[in-house]
């Protein structure tokens, strides 16, 4: 398809090769249904694949693809529910769109490949399918031909820690505490000195300036996943924040956005100031984030 740019130009030839094989190839068959399009592209001999369930800790990951004929009854049945489904945009386009692979260590005939999903699909009703979780594959040259020996699919993104696991660079003091309503936040967060990252305001608005979104949890995904981004920038991800401060322009829109919130942020989670305020454009959201970078 002509919309399918490969970031690796010819001259690097085995990641121009993994790329397309992984992402045009891998969508392009996915989307019509036809293993046989991808067929050639899987090592059968003790292939194995991971489900992570996009859970943080590997005690819960499961074997779910024993061998590639498990994988393959699995893939079939997700393209052909997928097919089913009523879209209101070219689906191919939306998960090239949502779809980013630009991480391939290579060491001789072995590959290690970080395949990442961050985006959505209009449905015909309105609603959107959410992309998000990564997938590590593990590659072999096999007679001049790259192919895809293995996986663990279904990982959190970013990854993280969760349950009692502390994050590096802060932690709860022993004896803080807070009422029994609280919502998704810490009282109080110790913070091991080291390089503080601070972004601006982010909100729910595109590369174009234009506004994403009217309801309070599209513009809080939109406006979380600009602060990812900006701290990713600096090397930090969402475990090294430790202050939010959070703008609503109506603090009846609170439940509704911690219903997102919290999905973003593993224990500890950063401590946390909320307003309401006026705030520019359509914007019903608006999140400064202090983090420590280690």
């Amino acid at each position: 398809m002509s919309f399918y740019k490969n970031p690796f130009p010819v001259t690097d030839a085995d990641r121009h090769e993994i790329w397309q094989m992984l992402v045009e190839r891998d969508i392009s068959a996915f989307c019509r249904e036809n293993w046989e399009m991808v067929a050639d592209d899987f090592i059968g001999e003790n292939f194995m694949g991971i489900d992570a369930a996009k859970r943080h800790n590997p005690d819960s990951w499961r074997l779910a693809f024993p061998d590639l004929q498990a994988y393959k009854t699995a893939w079939l049945k997700q393209a052909h529910d997928f097919a089913q489904t009523q879209w209101a945009e070219d689906p191919e386009k939306a998960i090239y769109r949502a779809t980013s692979l630009r991480d391939i260590d290579i060491r001789g005939d072995s590959a290690l490949v970080h395949k990442k999903f961050d985006g959505e699909i209009l449905k015909q009703q309105g609603e959107k399918t959410v992309l998000n979780w990564q997938t590590l594959y593990r590659c072999r040259k096999v007679a001049e031909q790259w192919k895809i020996a293995g996986f663990t699919g279904y990982l959190p993104h970013p990854m993280g820690f969760s349950g009692n696991l502390k994050t590096p660079g802060k932690q709860i003091p022993s004896g803080a505490a807070q009422h029994d309503t609280a919502g998704p936040y810490s009282p109080v967060l110790q913070v091991t000195p080291g390089q503080l990252v601070v972004i601006s305001g982010q909100a729910a608005i595109d590369k174009k300036g234009q506004v994403v979104g009217d309801t309070i949890e599209e513009q809080a995904h939109y406006t979380l996943k600009n602060c990812r981004q900006q701290l990713l920038t600096a090397g930090c991800d969402f475990n090294d924040v430790f202050k939010v401060n959070v703008y609503l322009t109506d603090l009846a829109n609170w439940p509704r956005f911690n219903e997102v919130y919290q999905t973003y942020f593993n224990e500890p989670r950063p401590v946390r100031t909320a307003v309401q305020t006026p705030l520019l454009f359509t914007f019903l959201v608006e999140i400064e984030m202090w983090a420590v970078k280690k």
